[in-house]
Parts: structure tokens; C-alpha cells; sequence
């Protein structure tokens, strides 16, 4: 079993109760429907990079502007639930490791159907001479 630091705790505890208010607290119409993917803290727990993936990559600035303006009321509600010395600065990040992912195995599948259809071509080729 893997023993997790009170820096990892706090980080997914952080994950968790930021989900739970941005999907049930915050009104703002510009964030929707965002999964957060990872909190990194510095040392200090001073500032807290949050990671998150959107499916609707089309408003993402708008997302973004959302998240950015609602930064201090979800602070302050995560100071509600969470007994921490520091509460972390928040900074999100759109996290593109989803679509990068998808985007890769798009061009694998393509790779592989233009493979096959060769290999089928000298296999065609190879009967008829």
C-alpha cells in the first residue's frame, strides 16, 4: 500500500470540495460542466494550480473567465470545509491530456487503417502475379 503525504490528503481533499462547490454552489452559466483532474500545491500550500477538462473545448475562454472571476468565492467556501494553516491561492489550468489522448488514438486508428489497407493491397498483388 502506498503511503500518501499530508500534501497528497490535502490536495484531493481540495479536488473533492472544489468539485462539490463548483457543482452545486457556484451560479456562474460561463463554467458548466468541468471535471477537475488534479491539484498541485506548492510547499507553502500558499497557491494551488487546479487542473481541469471541459468537453465543450469551444468555450473554454469563457470557462476560464468564469473560474478565474469565481476564484475568491470558491476560496473562501473551501475555507468553510477544509481546516488548513494556509488556504491556497487558486490558479486554474485547462488540462488538454484528454484531447491530446483522444487526438492520439484518432491518428493510431488512421495509421492502422492505412497499414491494413496496404497489407491488403500486396496481399491482392501477390495473388494476381
Amino acid at each position: 500500500m502506498k503511503n500518501f503525504s499530508r500534501s497528497d490528503r490535502i490536495s484531493e481533499q481540495i479536488r473533492r470540495d472544489l468539485a462539490e462547490i463548483i457543482r452545486g454552489e457556484l451560479k456562474d452559466p460561463r463554467v458548466g460542466m468541468i471535471s477537475l483532474t488534479a491539484i498541485e500545491l506548492t510547499p507553502d500550500y500558499a497557491h494551488a494550480k487546479v487542473f481541469f477538462t471541459t468537453l465543450d473545448i469551444s468555450h473554454l475562454p469563457e470557462i476560464q473567465s468564469g473560474l478565474a472571476r469565481a476564484a475568491g468565492f470558491l476560496r473562501r467556501e473551501l475555507g468553510r470545509r477544509i481546516r488548513i494553516h494556509t488556504l491556497p491561492e487558486l490558479h486554474f489550468i485547462h488540462d488538454d491530456s484528454l484531447e491530446r489522448g483522444a487526438s492520439l488514438s484518432k491518428l493510431i486508428d488512421e495509421a492502422a487503417a492505412l497499414s491494413h489497407d496496404s497489407e491488403a493491397a500486396n496481399a491482392a498483388d501477390n495473388e494476381n502475379g
